[in-house]
């Protein structure tokens, strides 16, 4: 313990320096705590946050020698080759597929349209024949009524056909063919020794032999049916209607 000397009319200042083994526990000594004792309790200071740690620096790259980095350039052209050759084939490839697949379709169209076409031919055929059929009724008919002479050409060729053999020949003609014909007298019957019938069933323009060995069927309906046969129709001769004054 130390005294000091004090000025008069002053109090006594007493100090003392007090050994660390003597000391028992104590804290440090701060501004605030002498606030605290005046004014009330002072928040204490929020700890300080820890600085982040510096990011690690990227590690250089070890350096390629140049004997590498030759391999790594011709490696890297070697793929460009590659890839560049690979795309050329599978384009090739393409196009060979495509224009296969094109071809294909178009030979479809063409050969859909070939049936079209053949089938339209067709139609067309048979419509043009069918006319020329009917126009050629229309013509025999008016023959046969503007030349019922016709009849003794037909007659002649029917019994030409006819065996000479034959026996008991008859020419069955329309009623009005028979006039005609016995009136003209020029169809040769006797060299046959054939006999001329007149027949209201026959229509008029054609005749039927009859022999017995045969028959030789002239008649206007067959030889109509014959002549469609040829064109590739098929009809008979009474299909359309007759003219008007028509003997048929």
């Amino acid at each position: 313990m130390t005294a000091s000397s004090n000025k008069p009319g002053q109090r006594p200042l007493y100090s003392r320096f007090i050994p660390r083994e003597e000391l028992h526990s104590f804290s440090a000594w701060s501004l605030g705590s002498l606030a605290e004792g005046e004014g009330g309790p002072v928040p204490p200071e929020p700890p300080a946050a820890p600085a982040a740690a510096p990011a690690p620096e990227p590690e250089p790259e070890p350096a390629l020698s140049e004997a590498h980095q030759a391999a790594l350039h011709e490696a890297r052209q070697a793929g460009y080759k590659d890839g560049y050759r690979d795309g050329l084939v599978a384009l090739e490839n393409f196009k060979q597929s495509y224009a296969a697949q094109i071809t294909a379709q178009v030979g479809q169209i063409a050969q859909a349209f070939q049936a079209q076409l053949e089938l339209l031919e067709q139609q067309l055929a048979g419509a043009l024949a069918a006319v020329a059929c009917d126009i050629a009724r229309q013509v025999v008919r008016t023959e046969l009524q503007t030349r019922p002479a016709l009849v003794e050409a037909v007659a002649q060729e029917a019994l030409s056909t006819l065996l000479h053999s034959a026996r008991h020949v008859q020419v069955r003609v329309h009623p009005e063919d028979h006039a005609l014909l016995v009136e003209r007298g020029q169809l040769d019957l006797e060299s046959r020794n054939a006999r001329l019938v007149a027949d209201a069933s026959v229509t008029r323009g054609g005749c039927i032999v009859e022999s017995d060995i045969g028959t030789v069927d002239a008649a206007i309906e067959t030889r109509w049916r014959q002549a469609l046969a040829a064109l590739g129709q098929s009809g008979d001769w009474s299909d359309a209607a007759p003219d008007a004054g028509d003997p048929a």
